[in-house]
């Protein structure tokens, strides 16, 4: 039986909890937080509503198997830290966008990394978790 005020807490927690961790994501550059701790907070917020919900209903939330979210992330850092070989750079150089976005700021290879261990760290965790709670139910 799971309990009604954590069924509650939990609706109101994730979409929350998500925009944390994609503001820590994108603050994670010149500041705490990044990638590793917004993917973190990402799959704390999933295992919260699995622990209120159960794996079933978290499944049709998520959506996407988290081994494909977790080579995504591989592909995104491995891309960022590569691309700087075809402009002539050497390996893992910082390349920048010119302009300034408004709301993200300026990006670059670092902050393509960053997106690609957020994802990376989400896929793991979330595999993790997933495979635990279908050996218990």
């Amino acid at each position: 039986m799971r309990s009604i005020i954590l069924k509650t807490m939990t609706m109101y927690l994730l979409p929350l909890l998500l925009i944390f961790s994609v503001f820590l994501l994108f603050r994670g550059h010149n500041h705490p937080g990044g990638g590793f701790v917004g993917g973190l907070v990402a799959s704390a917020a999933y295992s919260l509503y699995l622990l209120g919900f159960g794996i079933d209903k978290v499944k049709t939330i998520f959506r996407v198997q988290p081994i494909k979210v977790l080579a995504f992330g591989l592909f995104l850092a491995a891309s960022s830290v590569v691309f700087p070989i075809f402009l002539g750079k050497p390996l893992m150089t910082g390349v920048w966008y010119e302009h300034k976005l408004p709301i993200v700021g300026s990006l670059g290879t670092p902050s393509v990394f960053d997106t690609g261990v957020y994802f990376t760290v989400l896929g793991v965790t979330l595999n993790i978790i997933f495979t635990l709670f279908e050996d218990k139910e």
